[in-house]
């Protein structure tokens, strides 16, 4: 007959995860003697099984809850030996190597707030999961306009309270209603951070990085768009010879709108931006949109589109990183390569300041 206080308290002292193990195959396993008791279930007499077969599933039961908690115990008890034993002193320096370093982008993103702080800029920031009506309809892109179809969107499968679309923003442009809507105008922002649209090449992620600039006041005009990109761009590229051409554009958002090229020459094999492009249209490249905001914007914001004026421009993170650092594939941005980062990082020590200088590789 089977003794189950005997074999719960032999459960209780083992002394090892192999001799609960032993135990375990013992009593529970094919041939073990409790699993031998519950074969004979099958042969009782209906009368017996009424008897035994409680009694018999409470031997098993008992047995296997004494198991989980004798094999909790022991496991805990190895973990906290390996921790002791694998104590970290962390009062000595840091090893020499390996040396972590900073990403481009995030690099980027640090020598952007440096820049744009200069010319009084704050930075604001929104969420990266955003309703319909602030990431189009607030942006002058009703649910029937064509614009929403130029961006490749992924949508969750569920809609807001509100009844508004749920998806991952396509710009970080939501960020400029919200800001409106918090602070009113006069207003001086830019919104860097993470943006998502269905593409993927050598060029495009489905995850990238973009930023965008907003100024709201009185009396804003294209020259103040044109002046603060060239203070911009010659900050960030560390050059005085930029030269920068306006080309009419469309974006729902801003009216006008104007694309944004830079003139750029051959270094070393790639290209560097600086340098005047000609009259012919050679040695120019498309480089950021922007334009002045549309009244429909500035009333969604909340503001009065005939005492508030602006102007509104964006731009990829990424792509500034790698025209400014030689690089040649986006995807290598996401890779995780060690050795790309052991390349094209930097020092936690580079911080980038305008008197030192934004771009100070590792």
């Amino acid at each position: 007959m089977v003794e189950i206080d005997r074999i719960i308290a032999a459960i209780g002292q083992a002394a090892s995860l192999d001799e609960l193990e032993a135990l375990r195959v013992g009593h529970l396993g094919k041939s073990g003697d409790i699993s031998a008791l519950m074969k004979q279930l099958g042969g009782m007499s209906p009368e017996d099984r009424k008897t035994f077969g409680p009694l018999y599933n409470g031997y098993r039961r008992d047995a296997e809850v004494a198991i989980a908690a004798r094999k909790g115990a022991l496991e805990g008890a190895a973990l906290e030996a390996r921790l002791a034993a694998e104590r970290v002193d962390l009062t000595l320096p840091a090893p020499e190597a390996p040396r972590g370093t900073i990403h481009p982008v995030s690099q980027v993103m640090d020598e952007l707030a440096e820049i744009f702080a200069d010319m009084g800029f704050a930075v604001a920031s929104g969420p990266e999961i955003e309703d319909g009506w602030h990431n189009f309809t607030a942006l002058n892109m009703p649910e029937s306009h064509p614009a929403r179809a130029m961006h490749d969107t992924f949508y969750f499968p569920n809609r807001n309270s509100a009844g508004e679309e749920m998806l991952l923003r396509t710009h970080t442009s939501p960020v400029q209603i919200r800001t409106m809507l918090a602070e009113g105008a006069p207003l001086r922002i830019i919104a860097p951070g993470r943006v998502y649209r269905s593409d993927s090449d050598a060029t495009h992620t489905p995850m990238f990085h973009q930023v965008e600039g907003l100024v709201i006041d009185k009396g804003i005009h294209l020259g103040h768009l044109k002046w603060t990109l060239e203070t911009f761009l010659k900050a960030f590229f560390e050059r005085d010879d930029i030269v920068l051409r306006l080309r009419p554009s469309y974006f729902p958002f801003t009216e006008p709108s104007v694309e944004v090229d830079t003139g750029y020459s051959f270094q070393g094999g790639r290209r560097v931006i600086g340098g005047s492009g000609d009259d012919a249209g050679h040695s120019w490249m498309e480089l950021l949109g922007s334009g002045m905001v549309n009244r429909h914007v500035l009333a969604a914001g909340g503001l009065d589109p005939d005492e508030w004026q602006g102007f509104a421009f964006g731009v990829g993170v990424d792509r500034l990183a790698m025209l400014k650092y030689g690089m040649n594939d986006l995807r290598a941005f996401f890779d995780g390569d060690v050795r790309w980062l052991q390349h094209y990082g930097f020092s936690a020590l580079d911080v980038p300041t305008l008197s030192g200088g934004v771009g100070t590789p590792a």
